[in-house]
């Protein structure tokens, strides 16, 4: 993550804003939501992005 790109941001989360980053992991592309709270931070999910839902991993396919 420290390598990694703020792709999304989602300020409106409850209970702590939230974020999806992009980083590569071991050389594969891994996705993660990390909420920043107060006092902490919060890993959310991690996971491999779906190549069929993004392009390079990073921007979103078109939903149509």
């Amino acid at each position: 993550m420290l390598q990694g790109q703020i792709i999304e941001e989602y300020p409106e989360d409850e209970p702590c804003p939230s974020a999806l980053f992009f980083a590569y992991s071991e050389g594969r592309p891994c996705h993660v939501v990390v909420a920043e709270c107060e006092d902490h931070i919060r890993i959310i999910t991690v996971y491999i992005p779906e190549k069929n839902k993004r392009i390079d991993h990073v921007l979103r396919r078109d939903q149509k």
